[in-house]
């Protein structure tokens, strides 16, 4: 083959290309990338909120000992940071997939994320930057098309 018969296919490869990315990107867009998103870091931190409790809201004990004895968060007194901690991990994840105050509850969990890489588990970075990208994601661009927010127009 020469230059002249390869290039028109590499342009025709090229135009299908494209073609394909714009049409992925129709029918994926935002609200799906967002909805996947808050159902997916709402998941995640919603177990967590899990472990922590008994019946619907009752703090248990081994919670009250992790934050004493291994996550040793500063100037929050142990047992006011596992109350904040479980309702912050039961609540705001809910939050996050009605799509209610979604830049606000995304922002509030990427504020949990960070104390928890820097005073809890520095070493689990990956795990924690893969959080972050999606809680940065909804603060950055909201809920989506189908969320509270958007039904309320706060979004």
């Amino acid at each position: 083959m020469t230059d002249t018969t390869i290039q028109p296919m590499r342009s025709s490869l090229a135009a299908r290309w494209n073609h394909l990315c714009d049409w992925v990107s129709d029918v994926v867009g935002h609200s799906f990338l967002a909805l996947l998103a808050r159902f997916s870091i709402a998941a995640i931190f919603f177990q967590s909120g899990r472990t922590k409790v008994e019946g619907f809201l009752t703090i248990t004990d081994s919670t009250y000992q992790l934050f004493q004895d291994e996550y040793k968060i500063p100037l929050v007194p142990p047992d006011i940071a596992a109350h904040m901690a479980a309702y912050a991990e039961t609540f705001i994840p809910v939050l996050l997939v009605l799509g209610l105050a979604t830049r606000l509850s995304a922002l509030a969990l990427l504020g949990m994320t960070t104390v928890i890489e820097v005073f809890v588990y520095p070493d689990a970075w990956p795990t924690h930057l893969s959080w972050a990208a999606l809680l940065i994601y909804l603060v950055a661009r909201g809920g989506g098309k189908w969320s509270a927010d958007r039904a309320l127009r706060i979004s």
